[in-house]
Parts: C-alpha cells; structure tokens; sequence
C-alpha cells in the first residue's frame, strides 16, 4: 500500500472520527486522499458514508449526487441501478415518481438509458428508486460508490459529515490491517 505512506499520516487524524468531528480542512484531505488512493479506497470510504447512521440516507446522498452529476454519469447511475431493479421495476418506480417518460421507455423494453435520457430524471426520482434497490439489493451501495469513486470532486458535495465518515472508514481499515 504504497499510498498508505504518502497520506498514513493524514488518515491518523481521521481514525475512530465521528460526522460531527468533521475538521475545516476535510474537503482539502478528500482531495490529497483521492490523489494518492486507488479507486477501491475511494468507492469502500463512499459505500461507508452511504450506510453510516451519522449521514443522511442512502437515497437523499444519491438524488444530491446525482443533481450536481452531468449526463454521463447519470445515465452509468441509472444504468446500475437498472441492473439492480430490472427495468419493469425501475419502470414501476419512476412512474410513481412522476417520471413517466423514461418508465414508458423502460417498460417498452430498453434496458439502458442514454445521458441524454437521463438528464430528464430528477434527483427525487433517483431517490425513490435508490431506496428500493437498496432494499432489494443492498450490494447497489457498493455498485454506486464504484460509479462515484471515479470522480472525487462530486463526492465532495456531499459535505463535510459524509467526507468524514469516508475518511474515517478507511483509517480504521488501515489502521486494524
């Protein structure tokens, strides 16, 4: 791990830290984080945040996710979460948060969204079927968190509790190893 010694010491400060401990230079150690840590590490500190009682749900973090996302990434978020649903399901739900144009694609038989697609799907929407995916498979947070490791810079709108809580997951990962 031979990010670990480039950043051991900035991880230190983070290990057994709690959301409300966040310190004002947490967004500042995401990015020297995200710098030297692989992917892996990224996606295991997102998936820690999207579970952690001390943030929001699953849900809520994914729809601000995906609001602040451009069409690509929306369209590889939709596009797991289909995996995770099949699409009649997703269709279901979209349709029961007002989405009914891409539920009426889905039903017809498309199995993936295009960006151009996705950008009509708001992030209420993605939060309602986020939720039930979570519930049918609860493996999509690790699926997500993988989609959203390639770009560090949007997991910093989450805010400094959740980036904390990232943070922290992999010192006490790091730490016990």
């Amino acid at each position: 791990m031979d990010w670990m010694n480039q950043i051991g010491g900035l991880l230190q400060q983070y290990n057994g830290a709690q959301a409300n401990q966040a310190p004002d230079t947490v967004h500042d150690d995401f990015d020297q984080f995200a710098q030297a840590a692989p992917q892996s590490a990224i996606a295991d500190g997102l998936s820690a945040a999207f579970r952690s009682d001390q943030t929001p749900p699953f849900g809520q973090m994914l729809g601000q996710l995906f609001g602040q996302s451009n069409g690509q990434q929306r369209a590889s978020i939709l596009n797991t979460l289909i995996a995770t649903l099949g699409p009649t399901i997703m269709s279901q739900v979209l349709a029961r948060g007002g989405a009914s144009g891409l539920a009426g694609i889905l039903g017809g038989g498309q199995q993936e969204v295009t960006p151009e697609q996705a950008e009509r799907i708001s992030p209420e929407a993605v939060q309602q079927v986020a939720q039930e995916a979570e519930q049918k498979d609860p493996s999509v947070v690790d699926m997500i968190s993988n989609v959203y490791a390639q770009h560090p810079t949007l997991i910093k709108t989450l805010g400094g509790a959740a980036l904390t809580i990232a943070l922290a997951k992999i010192a006490d990962r790091q730490y016990k190893a």
